[in-house]
């Protein structure tokens, strides 16, 4: 009799083992539904094999909490149909985590995943105001918007001015579809409190013809320009700027700028042209060393190992972005155990506290009210070779930003549009 219950307790023992083995070898799914065929082409690719590598970099590690990371990447082609098929797709497989890194479909999934109480991680990219949690409980921009970006932007602008943009006049050109139109808002709020003249500037898509924004620009003589665009499009920006003789020292750019786009216009000549980013450029970081040294070195990168020896900027993007979204689901298993819902990764990353990747990316602290984890970003300087820090990590105009958030949040609410 108790042989019979010693094997009846062992075999109950290794039931419960196994099981204990098969659940913690369930994998954590992530949806990648990007433009891989048409308009950011240039740089979905390269964020794309960041993940990539990162995920496999923690898979050697043993995953997220046991739980293997797997990446499931499809394309969009930049198109709102597509980018909701996926998303539907997707969904039906169980899916729970999708990030779509387009504006146009980020605006149009949004309302979807807000209903389906899904995970949307709206990262750099999407509605200025989806930082708002109290209003977008599923969505986590977890980084500046491009609000915070365009408000830190002038608030280095100013302190370049001496404290004082009165009567200073800041041309903004952009490529004139939503991610561009995006930050007008809160450039018209920022105008009115600090009496700069605001000049809007923009060219038409697909933005190969910048030649008229420019001249204005000349004629204008403005004392600073504040570009928003996307690679490959500064390159032609970069270009226009030398063909009417506008100093580079005038540019800022928001963060989608990169080391390709540079070298097509002139390193050398793009020389002094500065940018927003939440994310560390170079090779320097342990991170992009270790990718090189377990992956690269041993034949086993998901693409050009060229992105990795350069520091290219899409490349550290996904590494910093996906560094925080990793770290906030592993939390969520940490402290709120699996099986995952949208609801306990939510509580993961509510969390995260001061999160900076090992100094590789502006420090993220989520909170149920700020979903961006405090719009942190610094402003870099090429330097002819090289990006060079010209400030530490700030976020500023926070009341103006609150503000105009709460406003367009409000009507969203409202509306659900």
């Amino acid at each position: 009799m108790m042989i019979k219950k010693l094997k009846r307790l062992l075999g109950a023992t290794m039931l419960l083992l196994a099981t204990q083995a098969a659940l913690a070898s369930e994998p954590v799914r992530f949806a990648m539904c990007l433009d891989l065929s048409k308009v950011y082409v240039a740089a979905t690719p390269q964020l794309a094999q960041a993940v990539k590598d990162l995920a496999d970099l923690l898979n050697m590690k043993g995953g997220l909490e046991g739980h293997p990371i797997e990446i499931i990447l499809q394309d969009h082609g930049n198109e709102v149909q597509r980018a909701l098929a996926c998303y539907e797709r997707l969904k039906r497989e169980g899916v729970m985590m999708f990030n779509f890194f387009s504006t146009p479909a980020d605006h149009a999934v949004l309302p979807r995943i807000m209903q389906d109480g899904n995970i949307h991680f709206q990262t750099l990219t999407g509605r200025g105001d989806a930082v708002d949690g109290e209003v977008y409980k599923w969505v986590l921009p977890l980084g500046p918007t491009y609000w915070g970006q365009a408000a830190n932007i002038v608030s280095y602008l100013k302190k370049q001015a001496g404290g004082n943009l009165k009567g200073k006049k800041i041309a903004y050109t952009y490529l004139d579809f939503p991610m561009g139109r995006e930050v007008i808002p809160i450039l018209q709020e920022l105008q009115k409190l600090e009496g700069f003249e605001l000049h809007l500037l923009p060219y038409p898509l697909p933005g190969n013809d910048q030649s008229a924004a420019f001249a204005q620009i000349r004629r204008l003589q403005p004392d600073s320009i504040i570009n928003f665009a996307v690679t490959p499009l500064y390159a032609i920006s970069l270009r226009e700027m030398q063909r009417n003789g506008i100093p580079m020292e005038k540019l800022v750019t928001v963060n989608w700028i990169n080391e390709l786009d540079i070298s097509n216009s002139g390193s050398a000549a793009a020389k002094g042209l500065r940018r927003s980013t939440p994310v560390v450029g170079g090779t320097a970081h342990p991170l992009i060393k270790e990718i090189a040294r377990e992956l690269y070195d041993k034949g086993k990168g998901n693409g050009d190992r060229k992105y990795i020896d350069i520091g290219e900027t899409y490349y550290n993007t996904g590494l910093a972005v996906y560094s925080g979204i990793f770290e906030g689901v592993r939390l969520a298993i940490k402290n709120q155990g699996w099986p995952l819902t949208p609801e306990k990764i939510r509580q993961g990353f509510y969390s995260m506290k001061n999160f900076d990747g090992g100094g590789f990316m502006a420090p993220l602290t989520v909170t149920p009210k700020d979903h961006g984890g405090g719009g942190k970003t610094r402003i870099e300087m090429w330097d002819g070779t090289q990006w060079v820090a010209q400030t530490d990590w700030f976020a500023d105009y926070n009341d103006l930003v609150w503000s105009t958030v709460k406003k367009h949040s409000t009507e969203f609410a409202k509306s659900g549009k």
